[in-house]
């Protein structure tokens, strides 16, 4: 058995379901709302894109690679994905992207909740070292994103891919290490409006 399994995880506001064929259509729509696949430095699929996209990260999940759909609770619509990939099992280290939502849910607490479910997970139920994320050198907004989490930056990986347009991306590396956990938990909590760790009860 993988050391991260399919799972359903429930927060307040969102939850996160194994990805399947049956979140294709929603995706769809999800995606048309901000259209983020024609940034050119992100790698977001278009609604023609969306059933290989789906059947390629199912065909992932085998090999211990999670991904999830993420669904509002408050209106039951599917509004984006995220997934745990290149896990490395024997290190207990995954990393965490393939992260894009609706536009109309970002900034509102979608994604601080999203991260705190997976990094919660993966720190407390499954003894994680560290959790890495990854993104374009040019993709701000997904950086501050990072960055606001409370990851850190380790490096940029110069050259590193080719994109789908022939363009060369830098990546840029952030992680949390296990240690560093409970302050970013507290940090998520605060954003999500819940009581942290410290708070008194």
């Amino acid at each position: 058995m993988s050391w991260l399994e399919n799972i359903k995880l429930s927060g307040a506001l969102v939850t996160l379901e194994p990805l399947d064929m049956a979140h294709v259509e929603p995706l769809q729509a999800a995606v048309r709302d901000g259209e983020f696949w024609k940034l050119w430095f992100a790698r977001v699929p278009a609604p023609e894109q969306m059933a290989g996209y789906v059947t390629a990260a199912i065909a992932d999940a085998k090999k211990g690679n999670i991904a999830f759909a993420v669904r509002l609770k408050e209106t039951n619509r599917i509004v984006g994905t995220t997934r745990f990939y290149n896990v490395d099992e024997s290190n207990r280290r995954p990393m965490l992207g393939y992260t894009w939502y609706a536009k109309s849910v970002c900034r509102t607490g979608v994604n601080s909740e999203t991260k705190l479910l997976l990094l919660q997970h993966v720190f407390e139920q499954k003894d994680a070292i560290a959790v890495e994320f990854r993104t374009h050198f040019f993709n701000q907004a997904s950086r501050t994103s990072i960055e606001r989490l409370g990851a850190k930056q380790d490096g940029i990986l110069r050259s590193h891919q080719i994109m789908p347009d022939g363009s060369i991306r830098d990546t840029v590396v952030y992680s949390i290490l296990r240690h560093e956990w409970p302050a970013v938990k507290d940090n998520l909590l605060s954003k999500s409006g819940q009581p942290s760790q410290g708070d008194v009860k």
